[in-house]
């Protein structure tokens, strides 16, 4: 067995697409549309990397309620500081490099435009 996608929901598909695009270099594997259905399904990957996130877009959806269940999905990286410049100089929304209590800085979140967090990891 293995993982094949997280599916998370977006309001806004085009910018949906553009933040993941901008902020960590997602490309779309391919684009699903069933308007008689009233959704869509895109399905990103990192280069190099078959695990998919899943954006599902249910035409006419306002916004989500993100719950008090939901943490988040991370990425790594190999040079977190360089990253985190990125994402400051892009104007993303994101946290300071942080650790775990008594350990190093190893991660930081960013929000993308619905509200799901991305974890960061070294």
């Amino acid at each position: 067995m293995k993982m094949a996608h997280t599916c998370v929901r977006v309001k806004d598909i085009d910018a949906s697409i553009k933040f993941y695009q901008e902020a960590f270099g997602f490309e779309v594997a391919r684009k699903l549309d069933f308007p008689e259905y009233s959704f869509s399904l895109i399905y990103l990957t990192l280069p190099g990397d078959d695990y998919e996130l899943e954006l599902t877009h249910n035409y006419g959806a306002e916004a989500y309620d993100l719950g008090n269940g939901y943490g988040h999905i991370a990425i790594l990286v190999d040079d977190i500081e360089a990253q985190h410049a990125k994402h400051k100089e892009g104007g993303f929304n994101i946290t300071e490099i942080k650790g775990l209590p008594e350990t190093d800085t190893f991660y930081y979140f960013v929000t993308d435009p619905d509200g799901y967090k991305i974890e960061v990891i070294r």
